[in-house]
């Protein structure tokens, strides 16, 4: 546990809380038509990024703790790396080493895999970097043949969300290729069944346990239409939906003259290869919990089941994993509770697990129950971009109530719409999204005055800055009637960090290549907490030669 810290050097903690409003998936990237940040009527946050000095912070690639800068951020490290105060080598970065180098199969959990009668691989097939990455899969099944392996069987989800919008093709050929090769040398690999991530399997938080159900059916009971190949399965989805995206392609299973090739079964191993936690944890459950009132599985299959990662660290989920998760320590959270703060936690379902569990180093629950609260306000259930505006005015009645409280030293918020209905590539919608964020900001700008607290207002990656696809020219994409092909992933684009101190006692100083670690430094030293040596340096600094007004 963390121990207390000297005060700040020069920083006092305010009158009221010190609030992180997280706006996810708001990048700052210049004003092209589809960036619905830029287009979107923001006063309230035109006025903010007007303050000086209004910062950008790096979101991406090795600012937090991905591979290459290349690399999209995403709410999982970009949560994990504000929280933690600075950068952890994170899941893609991790399990890249631990492949690459051959540690991960020198380890006993990878022989329990090798013992399964039938080597099951499930998860997210593309390179969008996020949840995971096809160069992993062709390194397991590559190895699982250089071991000795005779039947090995690929549970494929498209993508469509961190890649382009139907892009599975490439993909699908890239895996069967190498399946043939193993096939040619007398193996038994093949690909079992497959669907579009956002249709099965890659559920998160509880939200819909419907989309599990609907993986769990078809990857280990082999319930599903049958087609021949994945191939031809998304061509035909293709064909009959004009308009359909990867991510919501319906469930498919392989079959051939016997029927499904691929059930999971007793005695078979099952990889999970999804690094990322979020959309892993509810499959876990189902092939694992003894106790599980979420849907009937049926006759649960007793395999040797594996994460590429630990994907809870608290519940033990699961027990076995190829590679180890980043040791987080000494989060922001803890230091908070060890000098006596007090934190109010709030965001919808949808990204409540990222100001909490990733927040807080990727550990489920409160850190003190005595001086933290956290309140999740339940998502929609109907489609985004019918709903952009989400939840983002019921969080925000949570978080005023907290701020004009005065029980609460530090206020966290999330509030998702600029990332979920970015998700969509409807520009339309994600205008919208943005305004609504726009109100609610206000509303706390207003509550952060009244109490003379402190607020920093920024993001954890982008997305809703860009909505449209870009050739390699840098022109938009567009389909075959001219329309812009929507984009749906994260962007490489920073992210704005601005403060509001009514007092006007405190600025932000600008530093050049500072990423979004440096916002959980920020967060101590507003509440008047000097910070740790390792820590990434702080971006408040008391204003020179202040004096309170008379």
């Amino acid at each position: 546990m963390p121990h207390t810290l000297p005060p700040h050097p020069s920083l006092t903690a305010p009158d009221g809380p010190v609030v992180l409003c997280i706006l996810d998936g708001v990048g700052i990237a210049g004003s092209d038509p589809d960036n619905a940040v830029a287009t979107a009527p923001t006063p309230t946050l035109d006025r903010l990024m007007s303050l000086e000095p209004m910062c950008t912070l790096r979101a991406h690639g090795t600012a937090v703790g991905l591979p290459s800068d290349n690399d999209m951020g995403n709410s999982e490290v970009g949560h994990n790396a504000i929280g933690a105060g600075r950068v952890f080598d994170q899941g893609a970065k991790r399990v890249e080493e631990d492949l690459s180098s051959g540690q991960a199969f020198e380890r006993d959990v990878w022989n329990a895999l090798m013992s399964g009668q039938t080597f099951h691989l499930i998860g997210l097939l593309s390179d969008g970097n996020v949840h995971s990455h096809i160069r992993h899969v062709l390194m397991l099944v590559d190895r699982a043949a250089q071991d000795g392996h005779q039947r090995l069987r690929v549970h494929m989800l498209t993508d469509g969300r961190d890649v382009e919008g139907r892009s599975a093709l490439t993909y699908i050929d890239t895996l069967e290729a190498c399946l043939e090769r193993h096939r040619q040398a007398g193996l038994d690999y093949a690909i079992a069944s497959g669907g579009g991530r956002m249709h099965l399997t890659m559920d998160r938080y509880e939200a819909e346990w419907g989309m599990v159900e609907r993986g769990w059916r078809v990857h280990v009971q082999g319930e599903g239409r049958a087609f021949p190949s994945a191939r031809q399965a998304v061509e035909t989805f293709y064909a009959e939906d004009t308009g359909i995206n990867d991510q919501w392609l319906p469930g498919f299973v392989c079959h051939d003259d016997e029927g499904p090739v691929g059930r999971i079964q007793d005695g078979d191993s099952v990889l999970f290869f999804n690094f990322r936690g979020d959309r892993a944890i509810e499959i876990s459950r189902a092939f694992v919990d003894d106790t599980f009132p979420f849907f009937d599985r049926g006759p649960r299959p007793n395999v040797t089941y594996v994460g590429m990662m630990q994907y809870d660290g608290d519940l033990r989920l699961p027990e076995r994993f190829l590679v180890s998760p980043p040791d987080i320590d000494r989060t922001v959270g803890e230091y908070l509770i060890a000098n006596n703060k007090r934190s109010f936690v709030v965001s919808e379902t949808q990204k409540f697990g990222h100001v909490t569990y990733f927040f807080n180093g990727n550990r489920s629950g409160t850190l003190d129950d005595e001086r933290e609260r956290y309140v999740e306000v339940a998502s929609d259930t109907r489609p985004l971009e019918e709903r952009p505006w989400m939840k983002a005015a019921e969080i925000t009645d949570e978080a005023v109530d907290a701020i004009v409280s005065g029980e609460w030293d530090h206020v966290r918020i999330n509030l998702a719409n600029g990332d979920m209905v970015g998700h969509t590539g409807d520009l339309r919608s994600a205008r919208l999204a943005i305004s609504a964020v726009d109100l609610c900001v206000e509303r706390i700008v207003q509550a952060v005055h009244k109490t003379n607290g402190v607020l920093i207002v920024t993001a954890d990656h982008g997305n809703a800055d860009r909505m449209w696809m870009r050739a390699k020219d840098g022109s938009t994409k567009r389909d075959a009637n001219g329309v812009p092909v929507p984009h749906m992933a994260h962007t490489l684009a920073p992210v704005p960090v601005v403060l509001v101190d009514p007092t006007g006692s405190r600025l932000l100083k600008s530093q050049p290549d500072a990423g979004i670690a440096s916002l959980g430094t920020t967060v101590l030293n507003l509440c008047g907490l000097d910070s740790p040596d390792d820590y990434a340096e702080g971006l408040a600094v008391a204003r020179p030669n202040w004096e309170a007004p008379s």
